[in-house]
């Protein structure tokens, strides 16, 4: 049953000045950690002082104490305490969002006291109050309205056209994150790949990214098997989207290749899935939900450097025509593939995404995907698994990722583990029988073209969050869409 009205718009407003006195009216943020102001001291009387350093020494984590001042409010933050957390990253995140959330309870403006802040650190609680200010109200009957919240940041004189450089870039990237969580949200009867191809057309028109959809019959034609094999259970057909952005300015020597998974719902076919929690596989096309919105993003920043992004979409259905374990199906490359599990249909999806990818000559490829438990128990649910067959690019990615708050951990693609995928009948079959994510990663290998540098994302893990974590809430968290247009960023820079 279809959504009964759009998800609204985000209501934030930001603005920046530059900061003088603390002012006295409104809602007014100050942030501590440990007993330390961070970003100034306020010329308050003693006895607020004294009341602020109490509430700083005896508050929780994040501490956030109200105390009157003038005719408004002063709101102390205090640092997240969380272990594991960029103090210079993560924890500024956090602690914008908490503030954010304690201040729009009593008002539709908040000003954010930070005049010994650098355009980085405001730039960063502004990160927070973003990801703060998402809610995915599509299905709520009587969904929560507010006014649209002001925000003000006030930072030193030789931060504000800094930061407002900061914020005109992030308004762009969170704006493809939303789309990216909204995405991911969606049941998947209402967002089959055929209903999720018109909406990525819708997306991107007028965007000056090329858009070109594969349907059923074009797949067959082509020989993009993989997607067929996946789809064959359920009416409801797949499709393959590929994304060109190709700016005028540009780096002519790389060609990014974004390709993502989007099974748009993982029933696990045949090798069905325990029905415990099955609701969370219309989550499974999160990979290519980031897809679109890193896509998104890198357009409306116009970075110069050519990206293509592929999505690959299908429903995987035990119906009557599903994939049976045991059989076998030409891929685009030409290797037969046996399907000993049709749980493990991520890869065979994936394999139409890299082909398409590599004959359009990308030279850096990255497919991101919820692709195995595995992955998800070795490094739990906060870290994404990175495969990688280049020291250098491997290392960009990492970088990229710690600077957003995406944390990436690398693995090997241990080449004692590829006979595992050997078949007595075809080529090779789309399982092996140990380390799970390693030859899930190996089976995807064999579909990149020597000499193109490749990473393997696998996102099981920190992509759909089942409880509240870090400045997310419960259900998609868009992952990988800030590393994805860092990585583009940087790569055009390079």
């Amino acid at each position: 049953m279809p959504a009964k009205k759009p998800a609204p718009a985000l209501p934030l407003q930001f603005k920046t000045a530059v900061a003088g006195a603390l002012p006295k009216d409104g809602v007014n943020v100050v942030f501590v950690r440990k007993g330390i102001f961070l970003f100034g001291v306020p010329d308050w009387d003693k006895e607020t002082a004294a009341r602020a350093k109490r509430a700083v020494a005896v508050g929780g984590s994040p501490l956030c104490e109200i105390l009157p001042w003038g005719e408004g409010d002063l709101l102390l933050v205090g640092d997240p305490g969380q272990p594991g957390l960029d103090p210079k990253g993560d924890a500024l995140r956090l602690m914008g969002h908490a503030a954010f959330l304690a201040a729009k309870k009593r008002g539709t403006a908040v000003r954010f006291w930070l005049p010994k802040a650098s355009a980085a650190e405001a730039a960063l609680l502004a990160e927070g109050i973003r990801y703060a200010d998402y809610a995915f109200t599509a299905y709520k009957s009587e969904a929560e309205t507010h006014a649209p919240i002001a925000v003000e940041l006030l930072v030193g004189k030789n931060e504000t056209d800094a930061l407002k450089q900061m914020l005109a870039r992030a308004d762009k990237v969170f704006a493809g994150i939303k789309t990216a969580r909204d995405l991911i949200n969606t049941p998947g009867s209402d967002l089959t790949p055929e209903v999720y191809a018109a909406k990525v057309e819708e997306l991107f028109r007028g965007t000056g990214v090329k858009v070109k959809v594969r349907r059923a019959a074009d797949l067959a034609e082509e020989g993009f098997n993989g997607l067929l094999t996946v789809g064959r259970g359920s009416r409801n057909t797949p499709c393959m989207v590929t994304l060109e952005w190709s700016p005028r300015a540009r780096k002519e020597d790389k060609r990014i290749g974004l390709v993502g998974k989007g099974l748009t719902f993982d029933s696990g076919g045949i090798s069905i899935k325990p029905a415990d929690r099955m609701w969370e596989m219309k989550s499974d096309m999160s990979g290519s939900a980031s897809v679109v919105g890193a896509m998104l993003a890198v357009a409306a920043l116009k970075v110069p450097v050519q990206v293509v992004g592929v999505l690959c979409m299908a429903e995987n259905r035990p119906g009557e025509n599903a994939v049976l374990p045991g059989d076998v199906f030409t891929a685009k490359n030409g290797k037969t593939v046996m399907v000993d599990n049709t749980d493990a249909e991520g890869r065979l999806a994936l394999s139409d995404g890299l082909c398409e990818a590599c004959s359009l000559g990308c030279t850096h490829l990255v497919d991101t995907a919820t692709l195995t438990g595995a992955c998800v128990r070795a490094l739990g649910p906060y870290i994404t698994g990175l495969f990688c067959n280049d020291e250098e690019f491997a290392r960009t990615i990492a970088i990229s990722g710690a600077c957003e708050g995406e944390k990436f951990w690398r693995l090997p693609l241990a080449a004692e583990y590829r006979d595992t995928l050997d078949d007595p009948v075809a080529d090779m079959k789309n399982c092996g029988n140990t380390a799970g994510a390693i030859t899930a990663a190996l089976f995807l290998k064999e579909f990149v073209t020597e000499g193109t540098l490749w990473a393997h994302w696998d996102i099981a893990g920190p992509a759909f969050a089942d409880k509240a974590w870090k400045y997310y809430g419960k259900g998609g968290t868009g992952w990988g869409v800030k590393t994805m247009v860092a990585l583009a960023e940087t790569l055009a820079g390079a």
